[in-house]
Parts: C-alpha cells; sequence; structure tokens
C-alpha cells in the first residue's frame, strides 16, 4: 500500500468511525494494520473499534502494539486494565495511566474520562484490597508498627526518612515517635506538670520574656520560614545554648529540678536547651526538618485547649496535657493549634536511647569542634 493510499485509508476509516459505523471504521484500520505502517493512534483506534464489533479476542493485541510503542499511552493502559484478569493486575495499568500528571491532564475530553473511571475504579480496588488484607490480619494482632507497615502497603500513609538537614548519624532506627514508658526519667517529667505549669503561668502573667521561637540571625542567610520573627510561634527559654537564661533559677526551680534528671546533651554553646514553646491562636507551624538525627526532642503539654496536633512523619498525634510527646525532629513535622485560645509546652532534648556512651563523647566533641571553627580567607 503506497504511502498516499495509507494516509487515505486511514483518513476513511476515521471519518467512518465519527459517522458511527463503526464495522466500515475497522476494516478499513484492519487494512492499514495490515500493511505494517499502523500508528499507535491507529492501533488504539482498531482496539475500540474491535470492542465495538465484538472482536474481544483481538483487542489485546491491538492495544500490546500501541503499548509497545508507546508504553505510557493513557489511554491503551486503561483499556487493557478494563481487560485485566484480576484487581491486581488491573490496578498496575490504571496506576499507571492516573500517574501521567501533566501529560494525563492534557489529554482529550474521551480520555480524561476514562481516566476519571479508572481513577473510580482504582478506589473501589483499594478499598477491596484493604478489606481482604486486614481481614486475614484481624487474626494476627502485633501491634503499631505492623499496622504501620499495613497502612504503608494500602497507601494510606506515606513513607518518610530521616532527613536532618545538619547532621546526619547512620544506622539509628527509623522511629517517629517513641513511648515514654521506654525512658525512665519521663514518668518524674510528666508527674510535675502541675508544678511546671505553675511556674509557667506565674511568669505568662507577667507578659515579658518571649520572643518568636524563629528568628532572623544577621550573620546568617534567611532561609524564608514561614513564621520567622512571628510572635505568634514564641519562645520563653530557661536553658538557652547550653547556659541558663538569667533568673531562670530562680523562677523555675521545679522545672529546672526537675530537668536535671533528663539525659539532655551537653554540648558547649549549643546544648543543653528547654524552653516553653507557645503556640498562638489558630497557628499553624509549617512541615520542617530538624538539625540532627542524634536527639529526639521531647514536648510536655501544659496549657493545651482542644484540638492541637502534632504530625510527625505519617503519624498525626494529639497534644494532651501532661503527656510527654518524644519524637524525632530529623522526620518532617508541623505542629497545629485549631482552637481559640494558647498551646504551650515545655520543650527540650535528649539524646537518642541508642548511642552508647562513647559514641555521645565522640558527637559531643565533633559539635563543639563544628561551633569553635570560625575558618579564615
Amino acid at each position: 500500500m503506497a504511502q498516499d493510499d495509507q494516509r487515505a485509508t486511514a483518513q476513511a476509516g476515521w471519518a467512518a468511525w465519527q459517522r458511527g459505523d463503526v464495522a466500515t471504521a475497522r476494516a478499513l484500520f484492519e487494512d492499514v494494520a495490515a500493511a505494517g505502517v499502523a500508528t499507535p493512534a491507529l492501533w488504539l483506534l482498531l482496539a475500540q473499534a474491535r470492542i465495538a464489533t465484538g472482536a474481544e479476542d483481538l483487542v489485546d493485541q491491538a492495544l500490546d502494539h500501541v503499548l509497545a510503542m508507546e508504553p505510557r499511552n493513557v489511554a491503551a493502559l486503561i483499556l487493557k486494565g478494563d481487560r485485566a484478569a484480576d484487581d491486581r493486575a488491573a490496578t498496575s495499568y490504571y496506576q499507571l495511566a492516573v500517574s501521567q500528571g501533566p501529560s494525563a491532564q492534557a489529554a482529550d475530553p474521551a480520555t480524561k474520562a476514562l481516566i476519571s473511571q479508572a481513577q473510580a475504579k482504582l478506589a473501589r480496588m483499594t478499598e477491596r484490597f484493604a478489606m481482604h488484607l486486614r481481614g486475614t490480619m484481624a487474626a494476627h494482632p502485633v501491634g503499631a508498627r505492623f499496622d504501620e507497615a499495613v497502612a504503608l502497603v494500602l497507601g494510606e500513609k506515606q513513607l518518610y526518612f530521616q532527613s536532618p538537614t545538619s547532621f546526619f548519624f547512620p544506622g539509628l532506627p527509623h522511629r517517629q515517635f517513641f513511648p515514654s514508658t521506654e525512658f525512665a526519667w519521663a514518668a518524674d517529667v510528666m508527674a510535675a506538670t502541675d508544678d511546671i505549669e505553675a511556674e509557667l503561668r506565674a511568669v505568662l502573667k507577667e507578659g515579658s520574656g518571649l520572643s518568636p521561637y524563629v528568628r532572623a540571625d544577621p550573620t546568617r542567610a534567611n532561609r524564608g520560614h514561614a513564621l520567622l520573627d512571628d510572635p505568634r510561634w514564641s519562645a520563653f527559654h530557661l536553658i538557652e545554648n547550653g547556659e541558663p537564661v538569667p533568673n531562670a533559677t530562680e523562677r523555675f526551680p521545679r522545672t529546672l529540678e526537675v530537668l536535671a534528671k533528663v539525659p539532655m546533651p551537653v554540648i558547649a554553646a549549643r546544648s543543653p536547651m528547654a524552653l516553653f514553646s507557645v503556640l498562638q491562636p489558630d497557628t499553624h507551624i509549617p512541615p520542617h526538618t530538624g538539625m540532627l538525627n542524634t536527639r529526639l526532642i521531647c514536648h510536655l503539654p501544659l496549657i493545651v485547649p482542644p484540638d492541637c496536633t502534632l504530625r510527625v512523619g505519617n503519624q498525626v498525634e494529639p497534644v494532651e496535657r501532661g503527656k510527654l510527646m518524644i519524637f524525632d525532629d530529623s522526620f518532617e513535622h508541623e505542629a497545629w493549634n485549631r482552637s481559640d485560645a494558647t498551646r504551650v509546652v515545655l520543650l527540650f532534648e535528649v539524646w537518642r536511647p541508642e548511642l552508647s556512651a562513647d559514641e555521645r563523647a565522640a558527637l559531643t566533641a565533633l559539635f563543639e569542634s563544628v561551633g569553635l571553627y570560625a575558618g579564615g580567607q
């Protein structure tokens, strides 16, 4: 078949298809395909024409030709999914089709309709799979860690990794929150909630000593934090850069007594650090990541209105007064105070429990060396 004849036959087939004469369209498309010169678009039309004329046994052949030439052809993938023998096979086609992003958004109306249908089918298949999996695993209740693994398999949770901005220590367990029961000192901290809150409220009445949690440093580049120099997220420091703030010992004797029993890092000009974190009403601390994965951040909630939450990685927890929250801030995390009242937590850091005494000593020397370095021209 000459090239002009091929083009004319394809155009005639398209005209027949548009006027609803699917039998004639298919016959003409078959002629072009038999000549070995069909484009992916024509193979796709032939697949649709074969469906329309009941030639089901030949449809997959045409679709396979399309995908051999264009492995990410959205319409062909969806049609293959429609014809798959089971949910798992269909899901593989649908997922690839709907994951195309901008290219799928730019598709013609017919393809967009196919995408919408595929998304609905994927949702139903995911629900069936979840019911099957959870039904099977109900006989094997293992705990939160296993539940998270299942949620990741089902796509209900996103996978996060430690991603500190300044220093990464290899080999530490991938854990977002740590139960307070794993720490011998935690019960004493929580038992002192009333005493610590009383000291806090006495200072809050004075209305001074608060400063924005995130402050601009004139000697460093501005990274553009959403709450930079914003009093909606403020701090009242007890221990800053390793030193108690002026009058802290007199004003917070009970709080500092409790913290003295906590394994906080002692690093010259850096740690320990302890402060009251004050989050104003209707304020969101946007997603961010801490500097190190060698420490854990601890929150002791003291003044907690309703609807305050903390997300670390893929885990969201309610903030409850007196319930210690211990987490690895090298995971992306964020916090919300959706109420009309102020939320205040005592915030401090501790060593990761997995670090040996020798490793803590070496890390202390390393961090102090970094702090002392200024370099030269």
